[in-house]
């Protein structure tokens, strides 16, 4: 029939390539939290879940089941063809390894199409996250990018992870950027799904003689970073990429596209407008109506962002760190490359 088989073998068979991770679960539960990487064919709608829900609660057992088993009749043929295009091997899960994976695989294994079954299902890939998260550590060195708002920190990793250089992008693992307009555009994640990225970046990197992070605080939107992420982050070699505030400009426009996203650009400024000084915050609500975007992003940098960063590098020594002086993103990767190369070429030799 089917194969059952433990978190460790999947994630040895994902790990490879040979295997596609399906969520039978409805499209909300995937969307809340899965196994990263896998797809989404649901046994039931959220709909179809909820009126199933509702009749084990308010009928009975086997009512549920005689309507499950109904809706998912008329569902099969299509079901099954899902399955049938995908290639190489499939695994399924759902909440606990229960009725829906079990079904599923079952139907499926009558077909002819193969699939192993996640024992235990998302609950025992989301324990196995929170037992590793509570057990690992982050033994590569530390390099830390840090840097005014709009330094371009978030894209200088992502080109060096693009050359396959070892990075953390807590930000892209979050899907916010970590200050008030942070979220504008994105969808942040939730702390499920932030910690499986999370430990399953780390499990990539753990022979890395090194690896890259931003010099994020304790909370990104919705998530808090683990306090040994912290701890690493703090003792790391800190570099600080210096950028002329027009190329921060530019690079804020072009990231956040404020004319894509006026009334949530309002919405966040509003939030902070009575932190600045009266003249300037009325000046900024004026740019933005007017779609002045240049001038309100440089004024609230020069009067909002930069003060806020000067008191928090305030608490790093100045010894521990290491000024990138770049006229453009472009310079300061090749710079930030160089460096790196350096350095690793010292620690081998």
């Amino acid at each position: 029939m089917f194969e059952d088989i433990t978190i460790d073998e999947l994630r040895s068979l994902k790990d490879t390539g040979e295997l596609t991770v399906v969520d039978v679960r409805s499209p909300s539960e995937f969307k809340n939290s899965t196994i990263p990487g896998s797809i989404n064919i649901p046994f039931f709608s959220d709909e179809e879940r909820a009126e199933v829900g509702t009749i084990y609660k308010q009928v009975s057992k086997q009512a549920a089941k005689d309507r499950g088993l109904e809706i998912v009749s008329a569902k099969l043929p299509n079901f099954v063809r899902e399955f049938a295009n995908l290639d190489g091997k499939k695994a399924v899960f759902c909440w606990r390894g229960g009725m829906r994976s079990r079904t599923s695989a079952t139907v499926l294994a009558l077909m002819g199409i193969k699939v192993f079954r996640l024992d235990g299902g998302f609950r025992s890939y989301r324990n196995w996250v929170v037992d590793t998260l509570e057990t690992t550590e982050l033994k590569p060195d530390a390099f830390v990018l840090n840097g005014y708002t709009g330094s371009g920190k978030t894209a200088i990793l992502h080109r060096l992870r693009e050359e396959n250089y070892p990075v953390l992008d807590f930000e892209g693992m979050a899907n916010h950027r970590g200050s008030i307009f942070g979220q504008i555009g994105l969808e942040p994640h939730n702390q499920k799904t932030f910690d499986a990225l999370l430990i399953e970046n780390m499990q990539h990197l753990k022979h890395s003689p090194y690896v890259l992070m931003e010099g994020e605080s304790r909370r990104i939107g919705k998530v808090i970073i683990p306090d040994f992420i912290l701890d690493k982050k703090e003792n790391g070699t800190q570099l600080f990429i210096d950028i002329p505030i027009e190329e921060r400009v530019t690079q804020i426009l072009d990231e956040y596209q404020p004319w894509n996203h006026e009334q949530a650009c309002f919405e966040a400024f509003r939030r902070i407008r009575r932190r600045i000084h009266t003249p300037i915050s009325n000046q900024i609500d004026a740019d933005l109506k007017a779609g002045n975007y240049d001038s309100a992003v440089r004024l609230l940098l020069e009067h909002y962002y930069d003060p806020l960063y000067d008191h928090s590098i305030e608490q790093i020594p100045e010894d521990k760190k290491i000024t990138i002086k770049a006229s453009t993103v472009d310079k300061a990767v090749e710079l930030l490359r160089d460096y790196l190369g350096v350095r690793q070429e010292n620690r081998l030799g």
